[in-house]
């Protein structure tokens, strides 16, 4: 069990749903040990209620048409390939949605891995994923975010071997052993973790996780850090996130990222998403407080999940950063299947 006894003094405590998380002391978790005892939910971990049957209802009201296949034919699209997988090189691929391919510390790592065609609810995807999942070799180890089909769909999990290790958060990890995984590691936020040499911490995030009516919030949800010992890169996933102060906790805990994976779609509208996705500009603005290097995109440019035009969010990340002043080659505003290398660091 974890000890959630230990808090901080209410003038340093963040505010938000991250704040008991955050004054908790971090935990290292041995990959693969025997299943823990978890809360029944984690819906002390929301930032904002649930809509219900209303807002719901406002929501079709308001929908609008979907972009038209003239912009889908607009999505970028590089086949850049895999690069050889070398202990001493650290590479991101975007295969599309929240899948990128990150080869780190001599391991090849999946994020939420989506290579199906379709997932429950949404047209299928735009365009097939940058990357064929019989290319990835080997599969060292995925991590997930959260539940929802379009970051966990299991008919990509099923063609994958079951001695992966697997990094999910808590309440998660049966759904993995039902499948017959081996090597499933569940943490809270602010625990680690370590495979070989290779470290992954699940941090805060602000959304929600259900897969079936009865299931809301049974499982917690979180973005995770990927470090390759102390020396090497540290890459910071987001997974699905709408803004919160818990940024800046993260940056206070870990303050040296080199780059920040982070979505920028699926934020129309701004009332129903606003208290879970990121829009392009809060994006930028969590980048900043994350203090990263650099920032990749995701999340946008796949599927159809909500009514943004699907240019949209490029557009708008790009025009954010350029208000920023950056440079702008910090902003790996990524087509879909290409590869960009981190220089090794030199201190």
């Amino acid at each position: 069990m974890i000890d959630r006894t230990r808090t901080a003094r209410r003038s340093d405590r963040p505010e938000g749903p991250a704040a008991a998380a955050i004054a908790a002391r971090s935990t290292d978790v041995p990959v693969g040990g025997p299943p823990r005892r978890w809360p029944q939910s984690f819906a002390d971990r929301l930032a904002a209620p649930l809509p219900g049957l209303p807002q719901l209802a406002r929501l079709v009201r308001a929908s609008r048409p979907l972009a038209s296949v003239g912009d889908v034919d607009r999505i970028p699209i590089r086949r850049d390939g895999l690069p050889a997988l070398r202990a001493d090189t650290t590479a991101v691929t975007w295969v599309g949605h929240a899948t990128y391919v990150l080869d780190i510390g001599g391991l090849r790592v999946l994020t939420d891995p989506v290579w199906s065609r379709r997932i429950p609810g949404v047209r299928p995807r735009f365009v097939p994923p940058g990357v064929a999942l019989t290319e990835v070799t080997p599969v060292d180890a995925v991590v997930i975010s959260h539940n929802h089909y379009d970051h966990l769909d299991a008919p990509t999990i099923r063609r994958l071997p079951r001695d992966t290790a697997v990094f999910v958060p808590a309440g998660l990890g049966e759904w993995f052993r039902r499948r017959g995984f081996r090597r499933v590691t569940e943490l809270d936020w602010w625990e680690s973790a370590r495979l070989h040499d290779v470290r992954f911490d699940l941090v805060p995030a602000q959304h929600w996780s259900r897969r079936g009516p009865a299931d809301t919030c049974r499982s917690l949800w979180g973005g995770w850090l990927l470090g390759a010992a102390d020396h090497g890169p540290r890459i910071y996933f987001a997974g699905d996130t709408g803004y919160g102060d818990f940024f800046t906790a993260i940056a206070q805990r870990y303050p040296r990222i080199d780059l920040a994976l982070l979505p920028i779609g699926a934020y129309h509208p701004r009332w129903f998403m606003r208290a879970v996705h990121l829009d392009p500009a809060e994006a930028v603005r969590a980048f900043g407080d994350l203090a990263a290097d650099r920032m990749a995109t995701m999340h946008w440019g796949t599927f159809a999940m909500t009514k943004e035009p699907v240019l949209e969010p490029l557009e708008l990340v790009r025009a954010a950063w350029s208000a920023t002043g950056l440079p702008r080659d910090r902003l790996w505003d990524l087509a879909i299947g290409e590869t960009r290398r981190l220089a090794p660091r030199t201190t």
